[in-house]
C-alpha cells in the first residue's frame, strides 16, 4: 500500500491533530506524559489539574511530599514508580538544568521515567525537533498496515521514518493514534469500516476471493472434531 494513499486518508479524516495531554508548558507536558505510561489520556487529563494545582514547576514538585504525589496519581496506576520519577525528575531539572526542561534526547532520556518514546513526544510537540514517537497504536498500524514487517518497537520507528519526511513526523504520529482509536482498533476491528484496511484487502485478495475470516472458517486444513463414542 502507498504511504502516499495512507496520508491522504490520515489527513482526510484528522486535517488538525493536537496532543491530547492538557498542558500549558514543556515542564507540566512532561510530567503528563509520564503519567501517561498505562494510562489512558482522559483519565491523565482529569488528574493532571489536581497535581498541578499542588505543583505546576520543576521547583514545587520537587518540595511537594512524595506521599502527596502518590495519593493524587494513584489513579493513573503504577503511582508508587510514577511520583518517584516525577520528583527525581523534577529535582533534576532544578537543580542539573537550572529549572529548564532539557531539549536534547540524551538528558531527557537521562531523566528518571523517561524513555524514548516520551522523549521522542517531548522532542516533537513541546519542543518542535523532528521525532517519531512509536506508541501501542502507532506500532500495531504501522505492522497492520504493511509499513514495517518488524517485531522491535525501535525497527518499526526506524522503517516510518524512512518512509516519511522528518517534516511530516508531528502530525503523522498524531493521526495514526485517531486512526488507531477511531477506526482501526486492537479489538472489535472492522475491516470494512476502516479507509486503510478495507483498501488494503481489496488490494491482496483477488478479485472474487474470500475474506480472510471467511478463508479461515473454510480452511481445509482445520481439524474436524472426533466422532462422538456411544458409551455401552
Amino acid at each position: 500500500m502507498s504511504i502516499d494513499f495512507i496520508r491522504s486518508i490520515l489527513d482526510k479524516y484528522f486535517p488538525h491533530p493536537k496532543s491530547f495531554l492538557d498542558h500549558k508548558d514543556p515542564f507540566t507536558f512532561l510530567i503528563a506524559v509520564m503519567l501517561s505510561a498505562r494510562c489512558t489520556d482522559k483519565r491523565v487529563n482529569q488528574i493532571t489539574p489536581l497535581l498541578f494545582a499542588k505543583a505546576s514547576t520543576p521547583e514545587e514538585m520537587a518540595e511537594l511530599p512524595l506521599s502527596v504525589i502518590k495519593d493524587i496519581i494513584q489513579p493513573c496506576g503504577l503511582s508508587p514508580a510514577k511520583s518517584k520519577a516525577i520528583r527525581e525528575t523534577s529535582f533534576l531539572i532544578v537543580h542539573k538544568y537550572k529549572g529548564v526542561v532539557p531539549q536534547t534526547f540524551e538528558e531527557l532520556e537521562s531523566l528518571p521515567g523517561v524513555g524514548h518514546k516520551t522523549a521522542s513526544v517531548l522532542m516533537v510537540q513541546a519542543f518542535g525537533k523532528p521525532a517519531l514517537p512509536v506508541d501501542t497504536h502507532i506500532y500495531r498500524l504501522a505492522r497492520r498496515w504493511g509499513l514495517s514487517s518488524h517485531k522491535s518497537v525501535k525497527k518499526v520507528e526506524e522503517d516510518l521514518k524512512k518512509l516519511l519526511p522528518p517534516a511530516s513526523w508531528h502530525n503523522v504520529h498524531l493521526q495514526m493514534i485517531e486512526a488507531g482509536r477511531s477506526f482501526c482498533p486492537a479489538r472489535g476491528h472492522i475491516i470494512e469500516k476502516c479507509p486503510i484496511c478495507s483498501v488494503l484487502v481489496q488490494e491482496i485478495a483477488p478479485s472474487g476471493s474470500k475474506s480472510p475470516k471467511a478463508r479461515k472458517k473454510a480452511s481445509p486444513h482445520r481439524k474436524k472434531s472426533a466422532p462422538s463414542r456411544k458409551v455401552k
